[in-house]
């Protein structure tokens, strides 16, 4: 009988899982599934090469970014980042986080950035969406809690935020709400609401027995708006199918009417990335759609958000990181896992050491404040006995 994952070995599963869909994403990122298969040949089944083979330095819109040959992007510098984080505060993060640390790694520190093929500063890679960050939080001095409104709506917030569903295993609704603050300084809207429901789908993942069904279902308790619409219809285009390739059309279509970008990602349409309570951003709904149809396995759940294409290194960062939750890390191929971590010069291990130990911190800090909450309410209740089978008022 195969022992059940661990929480640590889960949060290697899911942060390493989230760099290997990442690393595996990059390289066809921005094209529709038409285009990879007749650029490689067929569909994409592992590691690859830069679309534009060695010409990748001058290309565009590529350049001057090496985009595959298992390089992770910004989606995984972010997570690393935001794991920075944790490891500094060591307890629950909001927005407030968010501007005292997380701004400041990404401006002030030289990192390796595996695109680059050089040490920059993490601000030098990411895009827009996120400068955005230094810009209102640094230089403009807002409200941490606001700095995100007036932001572009789209999945840069979402897409890092595994780490506050791993800190919160097995606690989705408190993923979700702690998330949704994070959030707040980064984005608004159906953005912020898909970085909500995203680590509500890690933390889900987490919890014994769980499967694809039970965290989609989950999240639907917790998903509002559009964002919610958006899962559902996905889902119920995910079901019955086992093989990503006849299902990439069904779930494209599923998703198109909540999706602002419209059909040509690489030009939007005029009402892109605005905020509305009725759209969804693409990427989350098609990461657990993809979940659904590789029945939580790794590799064909990834693969399915690889070879979806558009903006399929997010989808698929967020697809591995709740696989590599649900299974732990040998559900990522470890051929894989050292080819990125090596091509991309990065320790996959590390930040998955340093949330484990982060998370047990939290856990007990949450279980004293817990106990403290429980004792002051008996003292102001004191004819609401506590039960002696559940240990909780009646």
């Amino acid at each position: 009988m195969t022992p059940k994952p661990t929480l640590e070995d889960r949060i290697t599963g899911s942060l390493v899982g989230a760099a290997v869909g990442d690393a595996l994403g990059g390289a066809v990122e921005g094209y529709a599934p038409e285009r990879i298969a007749e650029r490689h040949g067929g569909r994409v089944t592992g590691i690859v090469g830069p679309w534009n083979g060695d010409e990748w330095r001058t290309a565009r819109p590529i350049a001057p970014y090496h985009k595959g040959d298992g390089h992770v992007t910004d989606d995984t510098l972010m997570t690393h980042a935001l794991v920075r984080v944790y490891d500094v505060v060591r307890d629950h993060l909001d927005a407030y986080a968010v501007a005292d640390h997380l701004v400041p790694d990404l401006m002030s520190t030289p990192r390796w950035i595996p695109e680059l093929e050089a040490e920059a500063l993490p601000l030098q890679r990411i895009f827009l969406a996120e400068k955005w960050l230094v810009a209102r939080l640094h230089y403009g001095h807002v409200d941490p809690r606001e700095a995100g409104a007036g932001n572009i709506v789209n999945c840069g917030a979402a897409m890092y935020m595994a780490p506050v569903g791993l800190v919160n295993a097995a606690n989705p609704a408190g993923a979700y709400a702690e998330a949704l603050d994070v959030a707040g300084a980064h984005q608004s809207s159906y953005g912020r609401e898909a970085a909500g429901v995203f680590a509500a789908a890690v933390a889900a993942a987490c919890a014994p027995g769980a499967t694809p069904a039970s965290v989609v279902d989950t999240v639907l308790g917790l998903a509002k708006d559009g964002t919610r619409s958006a899962i559902e219809a996905v889902a119920e285009a995910a079901a019955g199918y086992t093989d990503f390739e006849p299902a990439l059309r069904p779930l494209r279509e599923a998703v198109a009417p909540f999706d602002t970008v419209g059909p040509d990602y690489r030009s939007p349409s005029l009402g892109a990335r605005r905020p509305s309570r009725l759209h969804a951003i693409e990427e989350l709904p098609i990461a657990l759609g993809m979940l659904l149809v590789g029945e939580g396995d790794y590799r064909r759940t990834v693969l399915g958000a690889v070879n979806y294409g558009r903006d399929c290194d997010s989808i698929a960062t967020m697809a591995g990181a709740v696989a590599g939750a649900l299974h732990g890390e040998a559900a990522v191929p470890a051929a894989w896992a050292k080819r990125v971590a090596e091509a991309s010069r990065l320790d996959l291990h590390a930040p998955a050491a340093v949330l484990a130990d982060v998370a047990h911190e939290v856990f007990m800090r949450d279980t004293a404040r817990r106990r403290a909450h429980e004792r002051a309410f008996v003292a102001l209740s004191p004819v609401s006995p506590v039960s002696p089978v559940s240990g909780v008022l009646r």
